[in-house]
């Protein structure tokens, strides 16, 4: 089975000086704002790299659930972070740092550990990036 998801940018004008949106199909974003200043300054608006950001800690959340569920255990709680690093001189994704805390009850953290870096291996946003991927992650 393949799913595929929707989304699109439109973008007017100069690299430095035009202006751009994001939408996706759901319609979650719709004409999201971004730009030079948003991207590489502190604008008002989203750009690719907290977009990239989001999909990352929500696909990584996602694969540590299913992770524990197939453990046989159930989270109270997985809360994560997720921190990409844009390297201009590059012009390259250098790094997606996950800082991950779940609230698992009666799952060890050495399973915890275990079943943490498969998510980071697994997830198909982490087999999407080509950088290098690192988690922290502390069992609460």
């Amino acid at each position: 089975m393949q799913i595929k998801r929707n989304a699109s940018a439109h973008w007017a004008g100069s690299g430095k000086d035009g202006k751009g949106t994001v939408s996706t199909a759901s319609t979650v974003l719709n004409q999201s704002q971004f730009s030079f200043n948003t991207r590489f300054a502190d604008g008002i608006g989203t750009n690719p790299e907290e977009l990239a950001g989001a999909a990352h800690a929500g696909c990584f959340s996602m694969q540590l659930a299913f992770n524990i569920q197939g453990a046989g255990f159930t989270a109270d709680s997985i809360d994560t972070q997720c921190t990409i690093t844009l390297d201009t001189d590059s012009a390259s994704i250098s790094g997606s740092h996950l800082v991950v805390k779940a609230s698992v009850p009666g799952l060890d953290e050495a399973k915890f550990q275990e079943l943490v870096e498969h998510a980071e291996k697994n997830c198909p946003i982490s087999k999407l990036f080509n950088t290098k991927i690192s988690v922290d992650a502390t069992l609460v």
